[in-house]
């Protein structure tokens, strides 16, 4: 990787939640902090809530620096430490420029409660829809919604800039400073698949958002015309979510296998043959640039927001129309019957891809932020 030279040090300072988690926020924030801390010379700040000293599951430079903020107690007491906390080290840091990585409501709040003293850029890292847990939501569920979702649009524009994830997320936005972003690619090994294991790769935590309920539909008709093939799911464990009961249910338990996230995903990428995406919705699907840049073709429902920024439709993946289950398992099927299509594909995601390289991406951010910095 290339590296871009500061005039001068430029100090940045994220707003988040914890960062020890496995989840995709996490994941992109360890390569673009470490990026810009390494390769950039930037001073990375990153205020955490209530992390303390759990390990970090991710690899982050060891130039940034932490602060974290222990809050609790009741609502009140909670906003007035999560308040207090920013400001105190917000005046110690002094920062160039502020971004604010929080998908819950209170990270819409900063700019009011910090007096726009300082620059301050939002990063959205999933869709609006994010609020959405069911398919069967009540009257005060579908209004509570919608509330938040009001309180969101007048509050983006509070912001200097308002950086989303893809051209589908512009949507969701009544906003005049948004501007799209995608994620970086997090790894872009020298070695690809073979494409030859009888393997097909899924991650994501166990929720609604990311449908597995409907993969395990989709495997059913899979198994029946390809019994030897395996579904490998890599991801938080819910079992709340009721997968392996489903799995049983459709008689397809002992082709399928549910593990927790795996640190070094990129093996278990270049062990598969086939990655599949079955979500709902999505704010980009960092996965899925994950799985193309190991030479993966993908197949994907066409759900907001993401995957058609992402995949070229039968170039190097196939895009399903949301929510068809049998279309899903037809473009599986099809890419395990034909290794010639596999490799074709494969090769073809791995060259589309490298428009996600760090390199490329952060260089936009460096510049967003220099544009802004006091």
């Amino acid at each position: 990787m290339g590296k871009y030279k500061t005039e001068l040090i430029m100090k940045l300072l994220y707003i988040t939640n914890a960062v020890s988690g496995s989840g995709g926020l996490e994941r992109v924030l360890s390569i673009k902090a470490s990026f810009l801390a390494d390769n950039l010379g930037y001073q990375v700040h990153i205020i955490t809530l209530n992390q303390g000293k759990t390990p970090l599951f991710f690899d982050f430079s060891n130039k940034i620096i932490y602060h974290d903020i222990s809050v609790s107690g009741t609502t009140p007491t909670y906003i007035k430490q999560y308040i207090t906390g920013i400001k105190n080290i917000v005046n110690q840091v002094q920062p160039s420029v502020i971004s604010v990585c929080d998908d819950g409501l209170k990270g819409f709040f900063v700019p009011l409660f910090l007096s726009k003293k300082f620059p301050i850029i939002y990063e959205r890292h999933v869709s609006k829809n994010i609020q959405i847990t069911t398919d069967k939501a009540s009257f005060f569920q579908k209004l509570k919604t919608k509330l938040v979702f009001k309180i969101m649009d007048i509050l983006a524009n509070t912001f200097d800039k308002f950086i989303v994830l893809t051209q589908d997320n512009l949507s969701e936005w009544n906003s005049n400073n948004i501007q799209v972003f995608p994620n970086p690619l997090t790894f872009f090994p020298e070695k690809v698949s073979d494409l030859h294991n009888q393997t097909v790769i899924a991650v994501g935590k166990h929720s609604f958002q990311k449908g597995f309920d409907r993969l395990l539909q989709s495997w059913q008709i899979v198994h029946q015309k390809n019994p030897d093939w395996k579904l490998h799911i890599y991801g938080t464990i819910d079992l709340k979510q009721g997968l392996n009961e489903l799995a049983n249910q459709l008689d397809v338990s002992k082709s399928v296998s549910f593990f927790p996230p795996e640190k070094n995903i990129q093996d278990k990428y270049l062990q598969s043959s086939i990655f599949v995406f079955p979500s709902r919705y999505e704010g980009f699907g960092m996965v899925l640039i994950e799985a193309m840049a190991c030479g993966l073709p993908c197949v994907s429902f066409d759900c907001p927001c993401g995957p058609k920024d992402i995949i070229q439709h039968e170039i190097d993946g196939f895009l399903v129309a949301n929510g068809h289950i049998e279309d899903f398992a037809i473009q599986i099927n099809k890419l395990i019957e034909s290794q010639t299509l596999r490799q074709l594909m494969g090769a073809n995601a791995r060259q589309n891809v490298q428009r996600f390289l760090p390199e490329t991406v952060i260089k936009q951010w460096d510049e967003l932020f220099k544009k802004f910095a006091i």
